[in-house]
């Protein structure tokens, strides 16, 4: 099953399942996002139970707000450095641990949101992530535990702001600008399976030829397989300091393909979009706009 979630009158987030609709993908709604992870159990067989229900009213999602499936008081982690091909490109040595840094949740978006380019910056970077949520609290566990309580998987691009992200030994400013945390929907673990088997990591952007034209091209192409920490890894190591909650995010690094380590840099910029696509999972993109964006 695949759960996006909407706003549902006034800012309240609502999750719901994905179906397939006459005209489209159209969303069941379930429950406000606090009292769904509040009882992810039961309101997953909710799901499934709607899912086969004949006559299930579903609402096309092309009519809805969407928002990010992520209560408000989730943690939002991030590993930087955690392919081994990205770690080449950048000439450091491979991390003894996890390399940790945190998001806030305000800072997700969903499909199709566009990111603004913050004064000052040269354009945003794209960094395709595989996302984790976290489906059980998980408090010292060890890898197979941590494994078993993931809920899903979303693809995700923590587009950065590298001016920002250099000018400070602390990433926080980079990588929290506005609207630069493109979440997918959520595919659950019992579909997606497992990332350690491999999973193909695409981010595609286009651009907009001196003629006008379009050019599409793969920046990045990696495979989750070349993580350095697995994800049953990075949420043991977490869960031995921070207890994780059902609902908080755990972002896994991104592949070789960086835009800041191109010779010259390159960047996005306002006119480009940009998509990131993980096999077993979905995609998720962005169009980039300028500052007054942010607004």
């Amino acid at each position: 099953m695949r759960f996006v979630g909407f706003r549902d009158g006034g800012r309240s987030v609502v999750v719901g399942v994905l179906v397939p609709g006459e005209d489209g993908p159209a969303v069941l709604g379930l429950a406000p996002v606090e009292e769904f992870y509040a009882d992810l159990r039961r309101w997953r067989e909710h799901a499934g139970e709607a899912v086969s229900r004949p006559g299930a009213a579903a609402r096309p999602a092309g009519e809805l707000t969407l928002a990010p499936p992520v209560p408000p008081a989730a943690r939002v982690l991030c590993v930087g450095l955690n392919y081994r091909a990205h770690a080449a490109e950048t000439g450091l040595p491979l991390p003894k641990y996890p390399a940790l840094f945190g998001r806030w949740t305000v800072s997700l978006t969903v499909d199709g949101t566009p990111a603004p380019v913050p004064a000052g910056e040269r354009g945003l970077d794209w960094e395709g992530e595989l996302g984790v949520v976290v489906g059980a609290t998980l408090a010292d566990v060890d890898e197979a535990a941590a494994m078993a309580g993931v809920f899903g998987y979303a693809a995700f691009n923590d587009l950065s702001a590298r001016r920002a992200q250099g000018r400070s030994p602390q990433w926080t400013l980079g990588k929290n600008s506005d609207f630069s945390g493109p979440l997918g929907p959520i595919v659950t673990a019992d579909e997606a399976g497992d990332p350690a088997d491999g999973w193909r990591v695409v981010t595609r952007v286009r651009t907009r030829a001196a003629d006008g034209s379009r050019l599409d091209e793969i920046v990045q192409d990696g495979d989750t397989s070349d993580m350095i920490f697995t994800v049953g890894e990075v949420l043991s190591f977490i869960s031995r300091t921070i207890t994780l909650h059902p609902g908080d995010l755990l972002v896994t690094g991104t592949p070789a393909g960086v835009g800041y380590i191109r010779k010259p840099p390159r960047y996005l910029v306002p006119g480009d979009w940009v998509e990131v696509e993980i096999e077993r999972v979905g995609r998720v993109s962005t169009p980039i706009v300028d500052t007054s964006g942010r607004g």
